[in-house]
């Protein structure tokens, strides 16, 4: 009996376990992949790559690309510099050559203007000798014209004119032009009026510069 009950069990247990492997298989295909050797992945191996050629010459040419545009960039801004600093140098010489060609026209006009509208009955010809001094050009001409027909009157009413500049300015000056306005009052006497009578002007001379000197070539009154 006891052999019996033993063999009935041992049939029991394998028929058990027969049932528990037809219902989930996959322990025994784990067990069975887990005892196969992993397989190895292949490739085909590419052709190798110069990495130790080919970087130091792109890095060479990059170097070089840039060392280029940089010095185009420092090309255009020594060029840029140098055409600032022309034009700096050139406007501040014309500045200054304007500042100097009105000064010494102004100072010229002063003296001209005293010349030009100024004269005497007892040396009309001096005194229109002395205003020729500093006309030019066309109002040179138109100059003595003036004269010419004033010497009789001025001798006649025995005339004495002295003109004055009471204030002078710029209206526009360039290096070798300049515009003056000048105020004159002149101071006439003569055998028609009793004491010395003033009249007060308003002139624009304009001034060119002939060789060193400052000369008279227009002037209107206004």
């Amino acid at each position: 009996m006891p052999r019996y009950v033993s063999r009935a069990l041992r049939d029991r247990r394998n028929r058990t376990a027969a049932e528990s492997v037809r219902r989930d298989p996959r322990p025994a295909r784990e067990a069975r992949a887990g005892s196969a050797p992993p397989r190895e992945s292949r490739s085909t191996p590419g052709p190798a790559t110069p990495e130790g050629t080919r970087r130091p010459a792109a890095d060479a040419a990059d170097t070089v690309h840039r060392l280029r545009r940089l010095a185009v960039v420092l090309a255009a801004a020594v060029s840029l510099t140098g055409a600032l600093a022309g034009y700096a140098w050139h406007a501040a010489r014309d500045a200054a050559a304007r500042r100097d060609a009105a000064r010494d026209a102004v100072a010229a006009a002063r003296t001209a203007t005293q010349a030009i509208f100024s004269y005497d009955h007892r040396a009309f010809d001096d005194s229109v000798a002395a205003g020729k001094r500093f006309v030019t050009g066309e109002f040179a001409e138109e100059y003595a014209e003036t004269t010419r027909g004033l010497k009789a009157t001025a001798e006649r009413e025995q005339a004495v004119v002295r003109a004055e500049v009471s204030a002078a300015g710029v209206v526009t000056a360039t290096a070798g032009r300049v515009e003056v306005l000048l105020y004159v009052d002149r101071y006439r006497r003569d055998a028609t009026v009793t004491g010395e009578k003033v009249d007060q002007n308003r002139v624009v001379l304009t001034m060119r510069k002939v060789g060193r000197d400052w000369k008279v070539t227009k002037a209107a009154a206004i």
